[in-house]
């Protein structure tokens, strides 16, 4: 009965501490969480609702515009009409308006053709957002980079750690085996003391390694937004066989092309604020006088119509203005083109990178095998007492470091796949 009741307690411990222990992360993931934890990412909102406010602030102006006055003046002469009338003809009284005159009036005015301006206004306005968009495109693509030197090397740290333990068991071993060496006379206390050293310097370099690891854990977390830990299984990335494309589609480019089309909105808005402006207009006031100028009282009026004007005094500049568009186009094109120029020198370099590793590592595995031989055969000879310990350690420190080199060679060889992966932005 105890046992069915500890049991299914047992299980569900072992599997709880199971996925505490078992969690793991891929560098996509990490990439993934990156983007959507970086704080700039709420601008890609803020971008949308801001142009969204001001496309619906260009349509507003399609409806009618009203504007309220009122004014009290004071002039100093009025117009007056003198008749010199023939004799027997009766004077005639002709008002004359007072010298102060006072108006209160309101005007609606509907736009009934604008030259294309708002047209051109909202057509700005997305050209804008969308090169804001790229912008920021670009800034995020930036961490990319940032969390590939991080996770690879955490993975490359884990494997030196890795290898530290199993070269503190080796020596350890060889602790122990020299124990026995000077109990049977073969080897004395400066021989123990040897290998202790080694013992010792092994565990100092762990610590350190152990150090950094939790400083790049901790620095990737924060980019995250997740929290690691030292029990986090990073999973290496497989090596791959075919290499990522060499055709650049960097984000940037894109943002070079937003920039080039918000250049050819503002063309678009110089030309149609030379063209004239139809509208429709109504006015009703009320003032002293009213339209009737010889009625000195104060009187309702209204009248409406149609009005056209052109305010050309833009053309005077607009053929600068033209020329300096071009100019700042031909400045997006030169920087366009020194992007991909240092894009397209460091391409090759990294293919070279490649290439160097995949045929360092071809001779890896056969370098460890020799070194291993090498060191086995030195553990029998000092067995045998016809070599010194100290001549061991070399040995056993030659091949830990024929090993660690194997490690160093697969993780750059994967560092250099994806930094030819970042630089052109190309799935393998």
């Amino acid at each position: 009965m105890s046992f069915r009741l500890s049991f299914p307690l047992v299980v569900l411990i072992w599997l709880n501490t199971f996925n505490v222990i078992g969690q793991s992360i891929t560098l996509d993931d990490c990439q993934e969480k990156a983007a959507a934890n970086y704080p700039a990412i709420a601008r890609y909102d803020i971008i949308e609702k801001t142009k969204n406010f001001d496309i619906a602030n260009a349509n507003k102006l399609y409806l009618p515009q009203g504007t309220l006055s009122a004014q009290a003046s004071w002039q100093s002469e009025v117009t007056s009409i003198n008749l010199d009338l023939p004799q027997g003809f009766p004077p005639i009284d002709i008002p004359v308006p007072s010298q102060d005159q006072y108006k209160v009036a309101a005007e609606l005015n509907q736009l009934i053709w604008d030259g294309g301006k708002i047209s051109a206004q909202k057509k700005s306005i997305d050209a804008n957002a969308e090169l804001e968009k790229k912008q920021l495109d670009s800034e995020i693509y930036k961490l990319k980079e940032r969390v590939n030197n991080l996770y690879f090397g955490i993975l490359l740290i884990r494997e030196q750690i890795n290898q530290q333990e199993i070269l503190e068991k080796e020596l350890q071993r060889n602790y122990n085996n020299v124990q026995s060496y000077v109990q049977n006379g073969v080897a004395n206390e400066a021989d123990l003391s040897v290998v202790k050293v080694e013992l010792l310097k092994v565990g100092q370099q762990r610590i350190q390694l152990e150090s950094s690891l939790q400083a790049f854990i901790q620095m990737l977390s924060v980019f995250i937004g997740d929290q690691l830990d030292t029990s986090t299984i990073f999973i290496k990335p497989s090596p791959v066989i075919a290499l990522p494309s060499t055709v650049v589609n960097r984000p940037e480019l894109q943002a070079f092309i937003a920039q080039e089309n918000v250049l050819e909105s503002q063309r678009s808005l110089l030309n149609s604020k030379n063209s004239p402006i139809v509208g429709a207009f109504a006015q009703g006031g009320y003032g002293k006088p009213g339209l009737n100028m010889f009625k000195n009282e104060f009187s309702p009026y209204f009248l409406g119509g149609v009005r056209i004007t052109w305010n050309f005094g833009n053309l005077y500049t607009l053929k600068n203005d033209k020329k300096k568009i071009d100019l700042q186009k031909l400045s997006v094109d030169t920087q366009r083109d020194t992007f991909l120029h240092n894009l397209n020198m460091q391409i090759p370099q990294q293919q070279i990178e490649i290439e160097k590793f995949r045929k360092i590592m071809k001779d890896d595995n056969e370098i460890i095998r020799l070194r291993t031989l090498i060191r086995e055969s030195a553990e029998t000879k000092v067995e045998n007492g016809t070599m010194t310990v100290s001549d061991l350690m070399k040995e056993i420190n030659a091949e830990e470091s024929a090993k660690q080199s194997k490690n160093l060679h697969e993780i750059q060889y994967l560092m250099s796949i994806y930094s030819l992966e970042y630089t052109t932005n190309s799935k393998k």
